[in-house]
């Protein structure tokens, strides 16, 4: 059997007693050293940042900052830059009944655009329906520092158009709009829109968006369509006249009008400048625009259901496009060539015709008055051909 020998568990119990106290002052040393790193720590992370924008002259001890801007540029910001300033309002007044108040008063307010500056004179273009019924119009000029109101003087109007022509001093006017070539652009492409929405208070505000449509035929009155840009950017009352651009800061059309039913959004419609700059030119030099003019009254043949097509037209079911005569005015160029009431006009000069909107296009670009012109028609079913000579309308 085993032997206890008491005086060598009393030396082991010495040496371990000795070397537990000498663990536990190398521990409590450990521990004291690492709670006070770790306290270092918890204040260095969880002291409040600096904040960024605050002045770089702080209190002793503080950590310095430095001031932060930010600066946007886009091709949206450049292109408002070079036309904003030539966007600009048009108050229309008409003369007031009330012998004890103004002379004149306000009727409405839209926009306007400077494209010419020469001879301490500019002009401006709007809408037609700006400066309908005035007896004064009031254009306000900004320059980016202050607003100045001067009178213009309105040097042609045309309503079928929906355009107008004014001319003021040009003290005040620091830019010009180029225009661009309306005939290029393409759905989806930016587009941006600046105006006057609902009057002088919110003046040259600017709205961005893109191309619906390049070439969007729609009825304006009666049986009469024309073609313009369709446009998502913002367009409310006012903007009538003002700017729609691109984004190197060119005009591609005028605004004009918007649908605004409930329910829908983003529909507003500008005149291609391409459009309207012939016209512009008619109203500078003759106060309204010389149409070479056939003197009939229109409606487009894909307005025509199929049976009155066949039934009451007579046509071939091949013709799906062109225009009928629905009048002719007496003495002109129309009845002096032959053409009669229901006669479907197909083609001018073998050039197509697929609605009134390309008829009047086609006559407005190409032709002059004075001009011959054939006229390619079905009557009765029958395919014929006339030449007018084309008069002043």
């Amino acid at each position: 059997m085993g032997f206890y020998d008491r005086s060598d568990h009393t030396r082991k119990r010495a040496s371990h007693l000795l070397t537990g106290l000498i663990s536990g002052l190398v521990s409590g040393v450990l521990v004291l050293t690492l709670s006070l790193s770790l306290l270092f720590t918890q204040t260095t992370l969880f002291s409040p940042a600096p904040s960024v924008g605050s002045d770089s002259s702080t209190d002793e001890g503080a950590v310095p900052v430095q001031k932060v801007s930010v600066d946007v540029n886009s091709n949206i910001t450049e292109g408002v830059k070079k036309v904003q300033p030539a966007v600009v309002g048009i108050v229309n007044r008409k003369k007031s009944d009330d012998p004890f108040g103004l002379q004149t008063e306000e009727q409405g307010t839209g926009s306007g655009i400077i494209f010419e500056k020469k001879e301490e004179r500019a002009r401006v273009v709007t809408n037609h329906h700006v400066v309908a019924g005035s007896d004064e119009v009031v254009v306000v000029v900004n320059d980016g520092k202050s607003e100045k109101k001067v009178r213009g003087k309105v040097l042609g109007s045309d309503e079928s158009a929906d355009l107008a022509v004014l001319e003021i001093p040009d003290e005040k006017v620091t830019s010009v709009a180029p225009f661009g070539n309306s005939d290029t652009i393409k759905a989806g492409e930016p587009a941006i829109a600046i105006g006057n929405p609902l009057g002088m208070e919110f003046s040259q505000s600017v709205t961005a968006g893109v191309i619906s449509s390049p070439h969007r035929k729609i009825t304006v009155s009666g049986n009469l369509s024309m073609e313009v840009i369709q446009t998502d950017a913002a367009i409310n009352p006012g903007n009538s006249g003002g700017a729609l651009i691109n984004t190197v800061g060119q005009v591609i059309g005028i605004n004009s009008m918007k649908i605004s039913k409930e329910g829908v959004e983003g529909l507003g419609f500008a005149i291609p400048v391409n459009e309207a700059k012939p016209i512009i030119d008619q109203l500078i030099r003759y106060g309204k625009v010389k149409r070479p003019f056939m003197g009939i009254a229109l409606k487009d043949l894909d307005t025509i259901t199929a049976i009155d097509k066949q039934a009451t037209l007579h046509l071939p079911a091949s013709v799906t496009d062109g225009v009928v005569i629905l009048d002719i005015a007496a003495g002109s160029a129309a009845s002096k060539a032959g053409l009669s009431r229901l006669d479907v006009i197909v083609s001018l000069d073998e050039q197509k015709v697929t609605n009134g909107s390309d008829l009047q296009s086609y006559l407005q670009k190409e032709k002059k008055i004075g001009d011959r012109m054939k006229v390619t028609y079905y009557r009765n079913g029958k395919k014929q051909t006339t030449t007018i000579i084309l008069q002043e309308g």
